[in-house]
């Protein structure tokens, strides 16, 4: 077998196993955790049956790919908005909130995976890059361990709230909310 098989069939396999994990974060914005079966997860991609049990080999494995590749991706976001963002990144960052909060099944996923995490220590190295991606950004304002802290807890409150109400945040409020918490 020569090289460009090889590689076509690893770009292929790492295609499926993305498109599995994005079914099961579907699947976990509308039936829940207890929702995620290999079953369910395969459907949802559109793959045979056997390709999620082939890929991920239990639920467990299924679900921590889901919220490692997850807040993997939403820490790179917020670093690149930290390490891009002109002189004032909070509005860049009220902007990515917004933006955030306008799809609240993603969102609701991802909270429920962030759970699995107070249960199941061995998924916190996934839930603390995001949250250390969060503390840096407040760093650029403050180096008080306790505004950085807060600033932390008030961002992920600030997104469940958004899920609990029929017009959440949009930019200028969230703007808004950054300034109180990062002040000049």
């Amino acid at each position: 077998m020569d090289e460009a098989t090889t590689d076509g069939r690893l770009r292929k396999g790492r295609q499926r196993q993305q498109e599995l994990i994005e079914a099961t974060l579907r699947v976990v914005a509308r039936d829940g955790v207890a929702g995620v079966s290999h079953r369910a997860v395969a459907k949802e991609a559109g793959q045979p049956y056997t390709s999620a049990a082939y890929y991920f080999s239990s639920i467990h494995e299924l679900l921590t790919a889901a919220l490692t590749g997850s807040m993997d991706a939403d820490a790179a976001v917020i670093r690149q908005v930290t390490d891009t963002a002109d002189t004032d990144g909070r509005r860049d960052l009220a902007e990515l909130l917004a933006s955030v909060v306008r799809d609240p099944g993603r969102l609701l996923a991802e909270f429920e995976l962030f759970l699995l995490a107070a249960k199941d220590t061995g998924l916190r190295p996934a839930t603390d890059r995001w949250l250390a991606a969060l503390a840096d950004f407040a760093r650029r304002y403050t180096d008080d361990p306790v505004r950085v802290r807060v600033f932390v807890g008030a961002v992920d409150g600030l997104l469940v709230q958004s899920l609990l109400t029929e017009n959440p945040p949009g930019p200028d409020e969230f703007d808004a909310m950054l300034r109180v918490l990062l002040p000049e």
